[in-house]
């Protein structure tokens, strides 16, 4: 499991003309599910994105998680994260997950997710979503399980 971090002032997601998820302060996490991934990497994605230290402590160094600050989380799919790009001139998504996979354990991402924290958005599995956010910092992390 792959997820693209970014601390943010603000971020928002909409399908079509509804906003389906939005949060304050806090993570916005792009997340692609790979063909082997399962509950073991499910869990460990959820433990780095309420753990990994992004946010500043008193004395401005990166010290602070989610979970420390109480911020939002804004999960949203993107299979394309997990798109092979060292060759060519278009992407190779053979290392995505299929459609049905990817959505188990996306949805199993978020059902653990919304279980361990208060703050959980998300979009719409599979959907054409638009993204808004406001990038603190810019502060932006590639986490991997793998």
């Amino acid at each position: 499991m792959i997820a693209l971090i970014q601390r943010v002032v603000s971020a928002s997601v909409s399908v079509g003309d509804e906003t389906v998820g939005a949060i304050g302060p806090g993570l916005l996490a792009l997340v692609a599910v790979q063909p082997d991934d399962g509950e073991a990497q499910a869990k460990r994605m959820l433990e780095r994105l309420l753990g990994y230290r992004v946010f500043a402590d008193a004395n401005g160094k990166m010290n602070r998680s989610l979970a420390d600050t109480g911020g939002g989380l804004l999960l949203v799919s993107q299979f394309t994260l997990a798109a092979d790009t060292r060759s060519g001139m278009r992407p190779s998504f053979t290392s995505a997950a299929p459609p049905e996979h990817g959505r188990r354990w996306f949805e199993r991402l978020l059902e653990l997710a919304r279980a361990a924290y208060p703050k959980v958005e998300t979009g719409h599995f599979g959907a054409h979503m638009v993204i808004q956010l406001v990038n603190d910092g810019p502060v932006t992390f590639w986490l991997d399980t793998g």
